[in-house]
């Protein structure tokens, strides 16, 4: 089963709002022949395009190969939030890897979100980058959680931006009483997702990356130098650096086994009108709850809300994506029942067990960093930018990221996605009760 083509067609994007709404971006042509270059970067998300454009500002001679489009996998389709911390709440993180460690990985994760902005302040990315995530939580009894949560990063990390909320402010600010509470974040924020990736792309050219789009690889033979090849091509690289995450496939079984691609699906409502918009999300920030498959939703520039929720146990997407979606956001917002919704599609993400991201060196010249379990805007983007480093000669925090402690899936490649399906049945049906 092939993740790049079983749910979407060769070379197009998406029918989703973001690709409807997207800046316009050039056909790069595939890779034909043989070439060779100092890296060789696979994937062109958001990992796959910091890694190029930070490795020839770098002064190195970089290829960056897709497989389909730039900015067509979990890059282009995502939820758009940026969001602080690693996707591992502090408390449990101090517990896998210690205090002293787990700050060090705090402090990433502000780095991410402080990398983000200043790519988009550097190449002028028109992404429509908006201040403010709102955390929401579901259940009365885990506020106390949701308030040590504020507490701890507040004192003991040192972050400001952030603030608990109960239940009644939390109802002025969201058109729903569904909410116990929650924490809000004017430290993160959210943006067009697909737009992102394309400014990322346009400043990797800009810096003398040659990027190659239809250019599926087909296999990588380790060596000094490595030899990358796809269908009907080949790349000589010193040194390679992979960011195809979800859509990794075969090319590195050893990443296969602790990163699980999962679906998750999203859509769009007609544009509501400022006025409509703001009594469904008050202050335009984006919002994501404690449903353990998370409902997240923000407003887009032209006012419509854009849902994502729902689960699917397969690979290949189900015909009813729209339902999917709708069903969660009429349940955060009845008052919707009767709005059209214009755009549904679905996304391919890599999952961890842990739930952090894996980063790790396959081979002394071949990097890779993937997983980043829904966390992944700004993680996988400084993700991207370690892998730069390291390949560089300054490892300390890519090392920092690839120490964490992982697991493999249980069941290997072929049983993990029927044993998390029966995971996810339960944790389903934990959250409806």
């Amino acid at each position: 089963m092939d993740l790049l083509f079983i749910n979407d067609r060769p070379g197009e994007y998406p029918a989703s709002y973001y690709a409807a709404s997207a800046a316009p971006a050039p056909t790069r042509p595939a890779l034909e022949g043989k070439l060779s270059c100092d890296v060789c970067v696979i994937g062109g998300g958001y990992t796959g395009l910091s890694a190029a454009l930070h490795l020839a500002q770098k002064g190195y001679d970089t290829i960056l190969l897709e497989a389909q489009r730039v900015g067509f996998g979990a890059s282009g389709r995502n939820g758009g939030q940026v969001g602080s911390g690693q996707r591992v709440d502090p408390d449990d993180l101090e517990g896998m890897v210690g205090k002293t460690r787990a700050r060090a990985l705090w402090d990433l994760a502000e780095e991410s979100k402080s990398l983000v902005r200043s790519l988009i302040r550097d190449h002028e990315i028109a992404c429509g980058y908006t201040k403010g995530v709102l955390h929401t939580e579901l259940r009365r009894k885990n506020l106390g959680h949701t308030r040590a949560y504020v507490e701890k990063v507040q004192k003991e990390y040192g972050y400001q931006d952030i603030a608990y909320w109960d239940r009644e402010q939390v109802c002025a600010a969201l058109g729903t009483r569904a909410y116990q509470g929650g924490s809000m974040d004017w430290g993160a924020g959210h943006l067009h997702p697909l737009n992102f990736a394309l400014g990322l792309a346009r400043a990797c050219e800009t810096a003398g990356v040659r990027i190659f789009e239809n250019s599926r690889v087909t296999g990588i033979t380790k060596g000094d130098p490595a030899t990358i090849a796809t269908d009907s091509a080949q790349v000589s690289a010193r040194f390679v650096a992979l960011g195809a995450n979800g859509y990794l496939g075969d090319l590195a079984p050893q990443v296969a086994r602790r990163v699980m691609p999962i679906n998750n699906f999203i859509v769009a409502t007609r544009p509501l009108g400022t006025d409509i918009a703001r009594t469904l999300i008050r202050d335009n920030v984006a919002v994501a709850d404690s449903k353990f498959v998370v409902n997240y939703f923000r407003l887009s520039e032209d006012r419509r809300l854009l849902f994502g929720g729902g689960e699917s146990y397969g690979y290949r997407f189900p015909g009813n994506l729209e339902e999917r979606a709708r069903k969660p956001m009429l349940e955060i917002f009845p008052q919707l029942s009767g709005v059209e919704i214009e755009y549904a599609w679905g996304g391919t993400l890599g999952i961890t067990m842990n739930r952090m991201p894996d980063f790790r060196r396959i081979a002394g010249n071949i990097l890779s960093a993937s997983g980043y379990s829904g966390h992944g805007v700004a993680m996988a983007t400084l993700g991207g930018r370690l892998m730069a480093d390291a390949i560089a000669g300054t490892a300390e925090k890519f090392d920092l990221m690839a120490d964490v402690p992982g697991t493999d899936f249980p069941g290997g490649v072929r049983l993990r996605l029927p044993l998390l399906a029966l995971a996810m049945t339960w944790y389903s049906l934990r959250d409806r009760l």
